[in-house]
């Protein structure tokens, strides 16, 4: 009953406000200030905030339990698939000569170190050879310190450039993902060394690194390495089991045209 406009009240505001020398206008911008900030704005931006409440907790019920059980049960369903295939890929890597396995460091959420498991593409001394190699050719050089990659890696083996093109190399970090140090998407696991290239690591550190997001299945070699942030934050913004089924997708779609690297 109160929000109603009551023509009795008001007739002796209008005679007043015409006494006064106030115009048309004016009177009509007291009364749109009236419409929000009264009674019924008030109803209307109730509305609203209580709607943007609905989308954060579904976000955030995505995140707090709703990812993480996206990428256990898959893991799971992938063991069949994927085992069988690491254990042949060990062997062969075994007999090239070496250990198959490779474990680097990287930056997990919150800031905390882990180390993430690959499949090993490279030759046993490959960072002695990447110092060398970026000491001799100015233009690997700089390609690496703009990317933190290198297009055509004289590090990279035969059976490795195969396990890279195709992404299976990056098989083992599932392992990573059933113990909760990764997801199955997110944002590229950065190393420890990369952070000063990286900028602020806010949105970055907020999420668990992923096996695969859109960085992965985008610009890959072709950005800077700054440019993952404003990927990360794009990816927090919108974070969602569409988003991320999405980008599942993607990747299978990225390793069938064997674009890895």
């Amino acid at each position: 009953m109160q929000d109603r406009f009551d023509m009795r009240m008001a007739t002796p505001a209008l005679c007043s406000v015409k006494e006064r020398g106030f115009s048309q206008k004016d009177l009509l911008m007291s009364s749109k200030a009236a419409f929000v900030y009264g009674p019924i704005s008030g109803g209307l931006r109730r509305a609203a905030s209580a709607q943007r409440g609905r989308v954060v907790r579904s976000s955030n019920a995505y995140l707090n339990w709703g990812k993480r059980t996206l990428d256990v049960a898959l893991v799971v369903m992938s063991m069949p698939v994927v085992l069988p295939l690491v254990l042949l890929f060990a062997v062969l890597l075994w007999f090239e000569g070496g250990s198959p396995f490779y474990r680097q460091a990287r930056i997990g959420k919150n800031g905390k170190e882990f180390l993430m498991l690959k499949l090993r593409s490279m030759v046993m001394d490959a960072d002695a050879r990447l110092a060398r190699v970026l000491e001799n050719d100015q233009d690997l050089r700089a390609e690496w310190e703009t990317t933190q990659k290198l297009r055509n890696d004289p590090r990279v083996t035969p059976l490795g450039a195969l396990l890279r093109q195709t992404s299976l190399d990056e098989l083992p970090q599932l392992w990573n993902v059933l113990i909760g140090e990764m997801s199955l998407v997110g944002p590229r696991p950065m190393m420890p060394e990369q952070l000063a290239l990286y900028g602020d690591p806010a949105d970055y550190e907020a999420l668990l690194p992923g096996l695969t997001g859109i960085w992965q299945v985008s610009t890959r070699n072709e950005s800077h390495f700054s440019h993952r942030a404003v990927i990360d934050a794009e990816y927090r913004k919108t974070v969602s089991l569409k988003t991320d089924v999405t980008l599942l997708f993607k990747t299978i779609s990225v390793v069938l045209r064997r674009t890895g690297c």
